[in-house]
This record gives C-alpha cells, structure tokens and sequence, in this order.
C-alpha cells in the first residue's frame, strides 16, 4: 500500500492547459495529488488561472500557496527581462516561507519541480526533509558550429547563457542542493552529467512532458492526408535557438523536388523578422505561412492539416509539441539532442546528427524527401508514435512512476 505522505512542492511556473514551465509545474502537482497531499507554493500570479482550472475539474489533497516578493522588489522585471534575478530571489523568500510551514506541518519529502533548471538552486535544499531536485534542465547548447547561423541577439544570448551557466554550476548554493537531493530528475542526456559533476549521487533521467488522456483522445488518427499537398510545421516561439531558420533552409532544398508545398510556422517571437527574410532570400516566400500565436486548441486543430513535424530545435529540454504531434499520428523531424532526442525513436521519426549547420540542413530535406514520398512509412511513424506516447508519457502512468520513486526516496531505498 502507498504510503501517504506530506510532500512541500515549489513550482513558480504552474497553470493548466498549458505547456513548457506552467505545464510541468500544473500536470505534476495534480499527479503527486493522486497519493499524497500535496503544499504547492507558486506566484501570486498563477492565482487566477489555477483557481479557473480547478473551478472545471478540483484536485483534492492540494493546498495552494501564494508567494511574491514585495511590489518594489519587482521594478526591474519586465516580461523575461530579469526574470533569473527575481527568480533566484523569489527562491530565497520560499525558503523562509517553507521552513514556518515544516514546523507546522512536518513534511515527509520535499519536491521542487519548476523552474526546472539545474545551475539555478532551490533554497528548499536546505530543510531537514528529503529533497527531489527536478525534472532539471539547462545543459543542452548549441553547438558552436551553429552559432554562424545565428542573428546578432541569438549570438549574444548564446554566450551570455553559458556565462550564467558557468557562474551557476560554482554557486555554492547550487552544489549544496545537488549534493543534498536524494534524487535529482533529469529531463534531457546532457543534463545528466552537468548533475553528477555537480555532486549528485543519483540521477535518473526522465522526460518533463506528457499528455493527458483527454486530449490523447482528441488527437485521434485521422485519414492519410492528399499526397498532392505536402505540408510541413513548425509550433514555438520563434527564437534562434528554435532552429526554425534551419528548417526553412531545408524546406527550400526539399521544394526543388516537390513543389507542390507548405510550411506552417505556428508561433511569434523576435526572430520573426529574420525567418521572414530568409524566406525571401532562399525564394520560399509564397510557400511559407506565418500563423502567429494561436490558442493550444487551434494549434492542435492545426496540426490535423499537416503531414509532418519539424522541430529542429538546438536546445530544448521539454520538446511537449513532438508529443502533441506524436499523438496526432504524425511523424516527427527533429535533432537528436535535448528532451525531443529522448521523445522521438527510429520507429516514429527521424533524429537528425547535430554536427553542423551545411549536414543538418542537407539530413532534414532528405528526411522530408523519404516521408513525402513514402505515404506508408508515414502512416507507419506515425501509429508507432501514437503507440509510444501512450505506452511511455500518459501522466498518469508518469504519476505512478513518480509515486515509486517517492517510496523509494521516503525508505531509503535505491532508484533502480
């Protein structure tokens, strides 16, 4: 029998019907709700469309607790602008909050979960309870040789992250709660040995991400699309680090050999501007549509018109868009790094070497060649990926691996 256990959850990104961050933070609270009850400390921010989100479907066993820093802490974050300065600072005064809440309540585990990334720390290290550390990313990079293919902001924000990762991974803060986790969750391969540098004893590697089981079935498999029109997507922020300037590039090789079409980029962001122009440049204009950001509902509507996913991202630790696209029946093109490396497998897509700009553009066109000529190898990808989100990133069975991990962590006993 599960043991019921007081279980402190820090996650200042959590909102339902959302993905990345707010997601990860949401789906796991609501999973760890299942066999324990659950103290789940977020932003004040949060309040509004959590309260929505339980108004439509409640989770017993969660208390939700509001934290910010006071008004005139905040003047310098603008959007994402000092966003890591107010975090790091927000982390210090949860710290306090959850050390009054400990002696009232006794907590048998403690659990931050978002922001998931490792050079960051979590304060909540420091209570005398049994400490998990993620799901953690932030050691994916870009490789240097694709740094050429970035704009001027792409460029500066590449060498300011590893800057700040390199300043993180010495923040005696940092390798105190590595040291201090019972279990530190990695969500991508390359998080993994930044953690074990960093002095975690055990690290499990395990993927942020997952579907729940509505829309699994709202995504149903839906009928060989007209081979006539071969439509290519792209869904995120269009940022550099996305790769999607990539995938332009590829798209204009591809369309030499099939002219008849498309590639839908679902999303906004500042890169915007050069990914249009490279559209010009390359002569791809006429076959490239620009969709902007649209509600999760019409980005899933949206992927029902096309044959295939291409998510070339350089560093991505969640990678949630190849698990919508898996459970739409649609083969997936991505880079075999970060979280969608561990998402994607030979049977549902294709998992291009990141070795240099000139190789990826070349294996990504000659991935959309084999599967616009190939309708059956499409249909086949394409069930198999069905087959795997449902088999490996149902939350609930994420739910039922975590509470193992749980027991494992409350009697002392290994992760296997």
């Amino acid at each position: 029998m599960t043991q019921r256990l007081k279980v402190l959850a820090s996650v200042y990104a959590c909102e339902p019907d959302k993905g990345s961050e707010p997601g990860v933070g949401w789906n796991w609270v609501k999973q760890i709700a299942r066999f324990h009850e659950v103290w789940a400390i977020t932003r004040g921010n949060n309040r509004d469309p959590i309260e929505r989100g339980l108004a439509k479907q409640p989770i017993p066993n969660v208390r939700w607790v509001y934290f910010d820093l006071p008004r005139w802490t905040r003047f310098w974050k603008k959007g994402r602008h000092g966003v890591h300065l107010y975090y790091y600072l927000w982390q210090i005064g949860v710290y306090f909050l959850g050390k009054r809440l400990h002696r009232e309540v006794g907590f048998d585990l403690v659990h931050h979960i978002a922001f998931g990334n490792y050079w960051l720390p979590s304060f909540l290290s420091f209570l005398p309870a049994p400490f998990v550390w993620g799901p953690l990313g932030g050691g994916e990079s870009a490789p240097r040789a694709f740094y050429e293919t970035f704009s001027f902001r792409g460029r500066a924000y590449e060498r300011l992250r590893n800057i700040a990762r390199w300043v993180g991974e010495r923040d005696p803060f940092v390798r105190f709660g590595a040291r201090r986790a019972k279990v530190a969750l990695a969500k991508a391969k390359e998080t993994v040995e930044r953690l074990r540098l960093l002095g975690a004893s055990r690290v499990e590697l395990y993927s942020e991400s997952g579907i729940a089981e509505g829309d699994f079935i709202a995504l149903d498999i839906l009928p060989l699309r007209d081979a006539n029109l071969f439509r290519v997507v792209s869904i995120g922020h269009l940022l550099h680090l996305k790769g999607f300037h990539l995938g332009l590039m590829a798209f204009a090789r591809f369309l030499k050999i099939f002219p008849t079409s498309e590639y839908w980029l679902i999303g906004d962001g500042p890169e915007r501007q050069n990914l249009e122009r490279i559209a010009w440049r390359y002569g791809i204009a006429s076959k490239v549509r620009f969709l902007g950001n649209l509600p999760r509902q019409h980005v899933l509507e949206k992927l029902r018109e096309c044959d295939v996913l291409v998510h070339p991202s350089l560093h991505d630790s969640g990678g949630w868009v190849c698990l919508e696209a898996m459970s739409s029946a649609l083969p997936v093109i991505c880079l075999d790094l970060g979280g969608p490396a561990l998402q994607v497998t030979e049977e549902t897509g294709f998992k291009v070497p990141a070795i240099s700009p000139e190789q990826v553009v070349k294996d990504l066109a000659e991935a959309m060649r084999r599967l616009a000529q190939d309708a059956p190898l499409r249909m086949r990808m394409g069930k198999a990926g069905r087959e795997r989100v449902k088999e490996y990133f149902d939350w609930d069975q994420k739910g039922e691996w975590l509470r193992e991990v749980y027991e494992q962590v409350a009697t002392c006993k290994c992760i296997q």
